[in-house]
């Protein structure tokens, strides 16, 4: 139908077996998933439907649009979706009458949950999001490969970043830079996050007292961005000497999203900003050593608290005062916000192939953002690192 490569059903089933395993784990008969990225990992089509997958068995891919695409990409069997009536039959029909179903709790709307649960009456829904996204968090080799790239087309980038930058330039005139450089490397352009209403361009491209402008966004940079309308990332403030520039990008490659910040400066930062980036580098070299198999996802969290309060920087760390963001890192893959999340009360352990940006920041109001972010995955000896550009604040000359 089409040239674009297609992901192996080898790959896909391996994903299903997994998550059938925790379906078997929960003693859930079945799974009702309709979020696209969810459909997308566990059929490799993107398409507009509602995947039934059985506790054990074949799943199936009732697909609305488009039946002919979801044909050709699906590593599953496809059937038109139909009438919403006759659809529910078809699925007791084929799957029995079931005593408990899973649904994905934290992003199916309300009214489509009422409607798809009627699919099997006085059948207990139970919530499978948090399950299924734990099965996403392992990465497979496929999936680490992708992730890879992006890393590079990401470094590839920021190499051409010191002959931008200049003094006068406009936040958005260099985010416009970036996104055009990674949109001709294949960037798709689509930052997926799972939060409600969370939503991501690019990443951040900020400023001096812009980047740390708090915003209604979860993470430590807020940005003032172009508009009230949107109040978060690259705003038309221009670049002076001797404050932080930040930029905390993204790029996708075949859906799999890479997370990475660097810092520059036209001239230089002064001892305290300067300072401030030698300690968020030492968190994230603690992280490194400490994120290993079985080390609960709060430690390395814990640890940087303690870490930054040791240094006197508590109050600027991931944000300040009431806008500090509460977390040291998350997973990424197919969603920006993915499992795990190095969070307090987060006593979940990591595994072998997570993969997490960790992203130590220090926000200091009305002079800027310090920080650094790295995609990692999990390995035995600790944290490996995806992301390979230079951790060096890249410096400008006046």
């Amino acid at each position: 139908m089409h040239p674009l490569p297609k992901v192996q059903t080898t790959e896909v089933r391996e994903r299903i077996a997994r998550f059938q395993a925790k379906l078997q784990e929960n003693q859930i008969d079945g799974a009702m998933i309709t979020q696209n990225v969810d459909l997308y990992y566990l059929t490799g089509s993107m398409q507009n439907g509602l995947l039934y997958v059985p506790q054990s068995g074949e799943p199936r891919f009732y697909v609305k649009k488009s039946v002919a695409r979801a044909e050709f990409e699906a590593s599953v069997p496809v059937e038109e979706m139909g009438r919403m009536k006759q659809l529910g039959e078809r699925l007791r029909s084929t799957f029995g009458n079931v005593k408990r179903i899973g649904i994905e709790m934290d992003v199916l709307p309300y009214g489509l949950a009422v409607r798809y649960l009627g699919f099997f009456p006085d059948t207990e829904a139970v919530d499978v999001a948090f399950m299924l996204r734990l099965v996403r968090a392992v990465k497979s080799e496929y999936e680490l490969n992708q992730l890879r790239i992006a890393a590079t087309h990401v470094q590839e980038m920021v190499a051409m970043l010191p002959q931008q930058i200049r003094v006068g330039m406009s936040e958005v005139e260099l985010s416009a830079q970036i996104e055009h450089a990674l949109r001709l490397k294949g960037n798709i352009g689509i930052y997926r996050m799972r939060g409600y209403n969370q939503e991501l361009c690019l990443g951040m491209v900020a400023s001096g007292e812009a980047a740390a402008t708090p915003t209604y966004f979860d993470g430590p940079a807020g940005g003032l961005g172009m508009s009230v309308a949107s109040p978060q990332g690259a705003s038309r403030k221009t670049f002076s000497v001797g404050e932080p520039i930040l930029f905390d990008i993204s790029t996708v490659v075949e859906g799999y999203i890479i997370d990475q910040t660097r810092m520059a400066v036209i001239g230089e930062l002064d001892e305290e900003l300067t300072r401030a980036y030698e300690v968020a580098v030492s968190i994230i070299r603690e992280a490194e050593r400490m994120g290993k198999p079985g080390v609960p996802w709060q430690d390395l969290y814990l640890k940087a608290l303690e870490m930054a309060e040791a240094a006197g920087l508590q109050q600027h760390f991931m944000g300040f005062g009431n806008d500090q963001a509460k977390f040291l890192g998350h997973g990424v893959g197919l969603e920006f916000d993915e499992l795990p999340v190095l969070a307090r009360g987060f006593a979940q352990p990591l595994e072998k192939n997570m993969v997490i940006a960790i992203e130590p920041k220090f926000t200091f109001p009305g002079r800027g953002v310090i920080g650094i972010e790295n995609t990692y995955v999990v390995t035995k000896q600790g944290l490996k690192a995806i992301t390979t550009t230079p951790e060096d604040i890249v410096r400008i000359p006046e």
